[in-house]
């Protein structure tokens, strides 16, 4: 199967599989794999206990090593492999700084991502991977991250809320949001097949695209 795309990004909420489909398309693709580095931040098991002490500098640090990571490996071509998938995108850090940072913080933040945002390339296409908050809540029980056991319902939920809020004041982007909670594409490879097809063998407008597997 050929593609359409050059750069494409795998988001969603935490839990929602982002890392094992973007891999299982790097896979069968050959293409170039960029995944985030999250857990050498130091300031992330002490924001989930502590997360209004820490929710700035969490956030400034993602926001420094997404951008340096990104800028490092897009602008340093892959001439083996088809093209690029990775597992999040620098717009990543406004929109889980948008459920973590109040008031003059955000503002600040804002302002600061915005700078940097426009000097980074933009995917070709965001897909989006959407669970129900029972399903994500499972999901990172089952992986069992001890940093992770704190997060609530209505965390998740304000970060959901901040994705569409981001896709909404952005709709030059090209997003494709695929609700899978009916599916199983870890353990079912025929399940895999439909995510697959529903990103490859379609083109899609700019704006927000829904979908329903």
């Amino acid at each position: 199967m050929e593609t359409r795309y050059n750069y494409i990004v795998i988001e969603g909420n935490i839990g929602a599989g982002k890392t094992t489909l973007a891999g299982k398309i790097a896979g069968e693709f050959n293409a170039r794999l960029i995944l985030e580095h999250f857990a050498d931040n130091p300031f992330l098991p002490k924001f989930y206990e502590d997360p209004e002490k820490y929710s700035f500098p969490l956030e400034l640090s993602f926001l420094a090593g997404r951008y340096r990571q990104l800028k490092e490996e897009l602008e340093s071509p892959d001439l083996f492999s088809s093209f690029t998938v990775a597992d999040y995108y620098f717009t990543k850090s406004l929109i889980f700084a948008a459920s973590t940072l109040r008031g003059d913080e955000y503002n600040l933040y804002r302002q600061i991502f915005y700078i940097v945002y426009n000097s980074l390339p933009r995917p070709d296409i965001f897909v989006y991977l959407h669970l129900d908050t029972g399903r994500l809540l499972k999901n990172i029980e089952n992986r069992g991250r001890p940093y992770e056991r704190s997060i609530t319902e209505q965390y998740l939920k304000g970060i959901q809320d901040s994705y569409f809020s981001f896709f909404r004041q952005n709709p030059e982007n090209k997003y494709l949001v695929i609700d899978i909670n009916k599916l199983d594409f870890v353990s079912n490879n025929d399940d895999y097949k439909k995510i697959r097809d529903a990103i490859f063998m379609k083109e899609y407008p700019a704006g927000m695209n829904r979908l329903i597997l």
